[in-house]
């Protein structure tokens, strides 16, 4: 199981910025299909992959879960719902992140013959995955909007040791 210390950045992701990176994917995978289909990893592929399939015409989505994190924490990979026809071939495989890779590795043993496609890549998960657009450092935790709610947030000056507002 990861550490949730080993975390030293964080990259908060805000709905119009996940979305504009979703439809960069779709332009990058637009000249690698036609596509038979989108499978969108739950939960956190879920959103990429609707916009993924509207940009690319698809209408044809079904999905593959899968439990490994709960928060910060990693731990086994836990396939919930798997069954997806075929060995994968012309079908797209969207997840909003690849971080160590063994959630990937998991669905890409169910599908050896689809494409996979994130948002972002970590170092250690990249190999396992075809396309992705943004590379993030392995200790970097990414925050989704869906994950997130406004707050206050402490004036940058009040953060000094010894300020009070």
């Amino acid at each position: 199981m990861e550490d949730p210390q080993r975390f030293q950045k964080s990259f908060p992701v805000s709905w119009e910025e996940l979305h504009r990176h979703a439809r960069a994917l779709a332009w990058r995978l637009v000249e690698k299909g036609p596509w038979k289909g989108v499978i969108a990893v739950t939960r956190g592929g879920m959103v990429p992959a609707c916009v993924v399939a509207r940009e690319l015409e698809v209408r044809v989505i079904d999905t593959i879960c899968v439990v490994s994190y709960d928060h910060q924490k990693q731990g086994e990979t836990q396939i919930v719902k798997g069954t997806v026809a075929g060995d994968g071939e012309g079908w797209v495989i969207i997840d909003d992140l690849v971080d160590t890779g063994s959630t990937m590795r998991a669905v890409r043993q169910m599908l050896p013959k689809a494409h996979v496609a994130t948002i972002y890549a970590k170092p250690a998960g990249r190999p396992v995955v075809d396309t992705y657009i943004t590379e993030v450092s392995q200790d970097t935790w990414i925050f989704f909007p869906w994950d997130l709610e406004p707050q206050f947030a402490q004036p940058i000056a009040g953060n000094r040791a010894g300020t009070t507002r």
